[in-house]
């Protein structure tokens, strides 16, 4: 008996599947999902905590790209995948919290097909003139706006963005009547701006620094609770008056639903973990951007609260991208 036992272990050893219970998580790459193009903020973002989790993990990370439609073609992706860990997305603002709301059809719901993972940053926006401007504070856009309604313009880089909703929430907390300009994204946008073909645009912090500090551009508010450490003199929305002025564009984590708790724990510790590492501190701090973290149960929290928040202020000024 003693050595048939051992017979059958050897040959259990040797038949791959038999023994898969008692593996670990993971045990082959995991593949991050980004909803948008190589190049930008997630797919860099995702690359440098990509880095991280391999090594950590013991397993390659392969990044996929799966931009259109506004996030929502590789988010969908992430929801339709298999829930066993082994692919994972970069879930960011547009589609959790904003296109389901903007966008006639959308084919997943955030809330019930994905598990948020971790939050990992806020990018807090600035509003931006041009450096001969002539509105040197919020206040002076304010007075011209309300003695020419419909005269002043604002960029924005592309509808439901969060440059073109700063843009509406401005103008709704401010009662003010400026124009929209839409873009194809934030560049594009910025261009006309130091052009002179728009007069305002709030721009994600990590991408308007470079033009602030090179003095190209002037930065007249930020839209983060407080001030940011880049630009300290730079007062927020909020200390100006506009009570409940916060927007960010943030980023986190998100796995299939069904994906089970064990996995999604120790992805989310991993992601905190990367957010400890110094060189990661230092590239988004210098970027402008807020850390993330937490739990998963925080970040569902989160991407509730912004879904709700957002789908009221879309529907209010009848916003769509259809």
């Amino acid at each position: 008996m003693k050595r048939r036992s051992l017979l059958q272990l050897a040959s259990a050893m040797a038949v791959p599947g038999l023994v898969n219970a008692q593996d670990k998580y993971p045990s082959k790459p995991i593949t991050i999902i980004v909803p948008y193009p190589a190049g930008g903020n997630a797919d860099q973002r995702s690359r440098q905590f990509g880095r991280f989790m391999s090594s950590a993990l013991g397993v390659p990370i392969v990044i996929e790209n799966k931009g259109g439609a506004g996030g929502n073609i590789g988010t969908e992706a992430v929801a339709r995948a298999k829930p066993d860990g082994y692919t994972i997305g970069m879930g960011n603002f547009a589609p959790l919290s904003v296109n389901p709301t903007l966008f006639k059809k959308v084919n997943f719901n955030p809330l019930k097909d994905l598990s948020p993972i971790c939050l990992i940053e806020r990018g807090p926006l600035m509003l931006m003139v041009r450096p001969d401007s002539p509105f040197k504070s919020v206040k002076d856009i304010v007075v011209a706006a309300k003695a020419r309604p419909g005269h002043l313009t604002y960029a924005n880089g592309g509808t439901g963005g969060s440059h073109h909703l700063a843009g509406e929430l401005f103008k709704e907390k401010a009662g003010l009547f400026i124009t929209n300009i839409p873009y194809r994204g934030g560049a594009p946008a910025t261009i006309d701006l130091m052009a002179g073909q728009v007069d305002m645009m709030f721009e994600q912090m990590y991408s308007a620094s470079a033009n602030l500090r090179a003095g190209k551009l002037r930065a007249l508010a930020v839209t983060s609770l407080k001030r940011s450490p880049l630009f300290p003199d730079v007062p927020t929305m909020e200390e100006l008056g506009y009570k409940g002025f916060e927007i960010s564009n943030w980023q986190g984590f998100v796995a299939p639903a069904g994906t089970p708790a064990a996995i999604i724990e120790r992805l989310n510790q991993i992601t905190n973990q990367a957010l400890t590492d110094p060189a990661i501190k230092a590239q988004m701090l210098g970027q402008g951007n807020e850390l993330g973290g937490g739990t998963p149960e925080q970040f569902a929290a989160h991407i509730r609260a912004e879904s709700e928040r957002w789908s009221k202020l879309i529907k209010r000024v009848g916003m769509n991208a259809d």
